[in-house]
C-alpha cells in the first residue's frame, strides 16, 4: 500500500539533521527553508511512530528511536552508494568478495585462494555448505565464486563456469611410528586410516585397497578436512589427504608423509556465474591459482 512506503527523501533530511545537531545548519546545506524541513521530519516521525529528535533550543539531540533510526539510514544510503560505484565499475577497494566454499574444502587450500584478496585488505564475506545450496547462492548472484572439488553437474546448472585451478596428490600422512612397514598393503593392512568422504578421494581410495586386495580399518569417516588434520594430530589413525590440508604439521615436522604413492588426486574448482559486473579482484584470483598448477 503506497501509504505504508517509507519516504526516503525524509530520511536523507533526517539523516542531514542528525548529522548537524542544528535544524538552521542543515536547512542551509540543503538549500531549504527551515520549516519545510521540519516539516519533512515530523512527517518521519508520524511515519515510524517515535519522536527522533528531543528539541533543546536550537538544538536537535536524537533519541534513541533516532539513534536506531540514523544507523538504519547510514546503511541504507552506503547501500546506495555502493549500487552506483558498483555499476560505475569504481568502487572496487570497499566492495566485498563473497565466497562460497564446501564445508570438507581444506581451511589451508581456501587461504591460498584468497591470499591476494587478504594482502590487499579486500573485506571477506566467507560462507560454508553443502554444493548444492552454495551453487543456487552463486546463481541467484549472492556469492561471487564457489570453491569445489568437483564441478558442477552440467545439467542442473549449465551456466555455470567451472574453472580448474590446480590439483593436489593425496597422499598418507600421519605419525612417525605408524609408518615404519616396507609396502603399500602392509601399511594399510596394520594401520587405522582417516577418510575423507569427500568424492573423489573416497572413490580412489576404494578403488586402490581392492587392487591392492587389502581390508583397511577405517578410524573415522569425516566431512571436515579441519577435523582430519586434528584427528591425525591426535594419532587417531593415518590421513589420507592432499598434503596441503597438513601443510603447518609437515612443515615442523610434527607429521610425516609414506613414501608410496596412491596415484589419487584431488582436483580444485572455482565456480563463477556469467555476470556483467564481477569482482574486479576474481578474475586475478582463478587466474593466479590456474597459471601455478600443482604449487
Amino acid at each position: 500500500m503506497e501509504h505504508m512506503r517509507l519516504n526516503y527523501h525524509h530520511l536523507r533530511y533526517f539523516q542531514e539533521v542528525a548529522r548537524e545537531g542544528n535544524l538552521t545548519r542543515a536547512a542551509e546545506r540543503l538549500n531549504l527553508s527551515q520549516s519545510a524541513l521540519s516539516t519533512q521530519v515530523r512527517q518521519l516521525e508520524k511515519r515510524l511512530g517515535h519522536d527522533l529528535f528531543e528539541r533543546t533550543g536550537r538544538a536537535m539531540i536524537l533519541t534513541e528511536a533516532g539513534r536506531i533510526a540514523l544507523d538504519h539510514a547510514e546503511r541504507i544510503f552506503d547501500v546506495g552508494d555502493d549500487l552506483v560505484a558498483t555499476l560505475k565499475a569504481s568502487g572496487t577497494a570497499s566492495k566485498p568478495l563473497r565466497v562460497g566454499a564446501l564445508s570438507t574444502l581444506s581451511r589451508n587450500f581456501q587461504l591460498r585462494f584468497l591470499q591476494p584478496a587478504l594482502a590487499q585488505q579486500t573485506e571477506l564475506i566467507l560462507s560454508s555448505g553443502n554444493g548444492l545450496s552454495l551453487l543456487r547462492s552463486l546463481e541467484d548472484l549472492a556469492l561471487d565464486v564457489v570453491l569445489l572439488t568437483d564441478p558442477p553437474p552440467r545439467d542442473t546448472f549449465p551456466d555455470l563456469v567451472a574453472h580448474r585451478i590446480t590439483e593436489q596428490s593425496v597422499g598418507i600422512h600421519g605419525h612417525a611410528h605408524r609408518l615404519k612397514y616396507g609396502s603399500l598393503p602392509e601399511l594399510l593392512a596394520a594401520e587405522p586410516v582417516i577418510l575423507p568422504t569427500e568424492s573423489s578421494i573416497r572413490t580412489g581410495f576404494d578403488s586402490l585397497v581392492t587392487r591392492l586386495g587389502v581390508m583397511p580399518r577405517i578410524a573415522a569417516n569425516v566431512d571436515d578436512m579441519a577435523m582430519i588434520r586434528l584427528l591425525a594430530r591426535e594419532d587417531v589413525g593415518l590421513a589420507i589427504t592432499p598434503s596441503v590440508v597438513l601443510a603447518d604439521e609437515l612443515a615442523q615436522g610434527r607429521l610425516v608423509s609414506a613414501p608410496f604413492p596412491l596415484d589419487i588426486v584431488e582436483s580444485f574448482y572455482a565456480v563463477t556465474a556469467p555476470r556483467t559486473f564481477p569482482h574486479p579482484l576474481l578474475g586475478k584470483l582463478v587466474e593466479r591459482l590456474e597459471n601455478t598448477g600443482n604449487d
